[in-house]
């Protein structure tokens, strides 16, 4: 039976690469979204490129669906084996530290926190029984690196990196892979840049580039194959420097 993988968060930028860059591998691909309008086209998308796609509707701000939502795809492509997860959008945006509350975090932490931790709770039977499986999750520089007036999702995508972490050294013996790209650059072709960029435009310093969705899905294959490593940095991370 072919294999699966499904794009938690599938849109017009990293999502779909995503799934082009697997479905080329010969994955079949379940794509979720909240938008019936957007699913339907990025299936065609992968259709006219040879890639068998279905889409998913839900809204992964709700980790209790979770469960129906796995049952759903299973019931449908017989199998999950790779999860993408990386469900921002211009939705979600950059508060200031010093402006922060606790409502504008409790509203972040089901989409980042709470609903990747229920994805694995629900796959990790699947997984751990046939041996395989690998969950890869998308976050933003901020998560690794706090940055004076970006705050709000760096908090919660920290909180979720530090569980990435354990749970990493926790599965790899079973055969089952966890792994972060952590992205220090916009993204082209994603609904989210644009916001992303005005928040930047607001912040003293240089804009961060702006990166190919394809060199991103093209590391997302590598950390796949080899699960050589818990984190992927994108640019690559500086060396630290030398002791004297």
């Amino acid at each position: 039976m072919p294999k699966v993988i499904a794009v938690f968060g599938a849109g017009t930028g990293l999502g779909i690469s995503v799934a082009r860059r697997f479905g080329r591998e010969g994955f079949r691909v379940a794509l979720v979204a909240r938008r019936r309008d957007r699913l339907d086209a990025l299936v065609e998308e992968l259709a006219g490129e040879g890639i068998e796609g279905i889409g998913f509707t839900a809204d992964l701000s709700q980790p209790t669906e979770v469960p129906a939502l796995v049952s759903g795809i299973r019931d449908r492509l017989g199998r999950i084996d790779v999860v993408a997860y990386g469900p921002i959008s211009g939705d979600q945006g950059f508060t200031p530290a010093a402006a922060l509350d606790a409502a504008t975090l409790e509203g972040l932490v089901p989409l980042l926190l709470l609903t990747p931790v229920e994805v694995v709770r629900a796959l990790l039977p699947e997984w751990t029984e046939r041996g395989d499986g690998a969950f890869l999750l998308a976050q933003g520089h901020s998560a690794a690196q706090p940055m004076p007036h970006l705050s709000g999702l760096g908090p919660v995508m920290a909180a979720t990196r530090n569980y990435l972490y354990s749970l990493h050294t926790e599965l790899a013996d079973r055969g089952i892979y966890a792994g972060a790209l952590t992205i220090a650059s916009l993204i082209a072709r994603s609904e989210a840049t644009a916001k992303a960029g005005a928040a930047f435009d607001s912040v003293e310093g240089p804009r961060p580039t702006v990166v190919d969705p394809d060199d991103l899905a093209e590391h997302y294959w590598d950390m796949y194959t080899k699960r050589d490593r818990v984190e992927q940095f994108h640019p690559a991370a500086p060396a630290p420097p030398a002791a004297v």
